[in-house]
């Protein structure tokens, strides 16, 4: 079973890396936050039933680990700089403006937890059906949101001020 799990985990190690750099950005302790997420992927392996892709699994474990590590963070008062952004990005195409896609990551930073993580997924290619799977909401809800989201995203770049 360990074996099987760190192959999982190894073939899909970006998503760690990826939850971190989107929820606890500009950490000195980015490295705990991963192995924390890690320790919590391994406690719930066993519940790891095959019905959906181990991707699809891992995110909704790590998203639901990461949130519950923010709120359990809001009650103990601390000082968080968000003057650098320090993100994992998805290579870039060629023609695509470094800026662009910088200014992209910081206006998902600026999103709630929840709809930081339904685009997150989406920009991932994941489908409504398991974008929902992974959140806990209808499919109807995500692709709702996942519109508002986008007209929000485009906004934010037409009107140059978020």
């Amino acid at each position: 079973m360990e074996k099987e799990f760190t192959e999982l985990l190894f073939q899909n190690q970006g998503i760690v890396r990826k939850i971190c750099n989107l929820y606890f950005n500009n950490r000195v302790d980015t490295d705990d936050y991963q192995q924390e997420l890690i320790i919590q992927l391994w406690k719930a392996y066993p519940s790891f039933k095959n019905e959906s892709k181990f991707s699809t699994w891992m995110y909704r474990v790590c998203l639901n680990s990461a949130i519950d590590l923010l709120r359990k963070e809001k009650t103990q008062p601390n000082l968080i700089q968000y003057d650098n952004y320090d993100y994992v990005k998805s290579p870039v195409e060629h023609n695509e403006p470094k800026e662009n896609h910088e200014k992209l990551y910081q206006v998902i930073n600026k999103l709630s937890e929840i709809d930081k993580a339904i685009i997150t997924l989406y920009l991932d290619e994941f489908s409504y059906k398991e974008i929902a799977e992974i959140i806990g909401l209808s499919e109807t809800n995500i692709g709702v949101k996942i519109n508002r989201i986008k007209s929000l995203i485009l906004k934010s770049f037409t009107n140059g001020n978020k």
